[in-house]
């Protein structure tokens, strides 16, 4: 019995690393796409508004968006909590982790969703969801701190939930548009949401059922 569940839970954390691998790839040839600088492509050619009539618009999308491929990564190798035979090397990528959230990717991404498309409601969603992200973080480095690591632990997690959503919300805008074909601007109104809100009632489920 207990050599199956050694196996079981061997078999969900593979198949989480592939999972994460396969869309931390999409999210890696996202960004590539805007290497070199070009204000023209992708995302950007429809915020022109923003990119020709507010210059710290593409400061802030740039940082956002060259620091958040980073943030994915070394906040799931944190969360693994193996050291891959080098000393330290879970708290340096939780200390990466923290100091990119912290200091540009959290607040830039709340600078950006100011000008979310979708109307006010796009807007409250991603200015909710990047101060969050923020607070989420800096609890978990706070806990850290004063080594209270299972309660560190779980709002790890919880800002975790939060950089995922820069892959939840893709998936989802995938779904709805293949399944219903909504207007462009209604889909930034419930991926706004749906990116990220599952996520944390997920991480809040596993965390009351003692699983985190």
């Amino acid at each position: 019995m207990l050599s199956a569940k050694r196996n079981t839970a061997v078999f969900f954390k593979t198949l989480l690393v592939l999972g994460f691998g396969y869309f931390f790839w999409l999210m890696l040839k996202i960004t590539l796409e805007y290497i070199p600088f070009n204000p023209e492509v992708s995302f950007l050619m429809i915020k022109q508004t923003e990119v020709l009539e507010r210059p710290e618009y593409l400061y802030f999308f740039y940082t956002h968006v060259y620091t958040s491929i980073f943030v994915l990564f070394s906040g799931f190798l944190a969360l693994l909590r193996r050291n891959f035979g080098v000393n330290n090397f879970h708290r340096n990528m939780g200390k990466l982790y923290t100091f990119l959230i912290l200091i540009f990717a959290a607040p830039s991404g709340i600078y950006m969703g100011i000008f979310a498309n979708g109307g006010l409601f796009s807007k409250i969603s991603f200015i909710i969801l990047g101060s969050l992200w923020w607070f989420s973080t800096l609890k978990a480095y706070q806990l850290a701190r004063q080594k209270r690591f299972k309660e560190h632990k779980q709002w790890m997690w919880r800002s975790f939930a939060f950089t995922l959503s820069a892959i939840t919300l893709r998936m989802w805008k995938v779904i709805i548009v293949y399944l219903f074909h909504p207007n462009p601007m209604d889909v930034y109104q419930i991926i706004a949401w749906l990116g990220w809100i599952p996520n944390i009632l997920i991480i809040e489920y596993l965390i009351t059922k003692k699983h985190l």
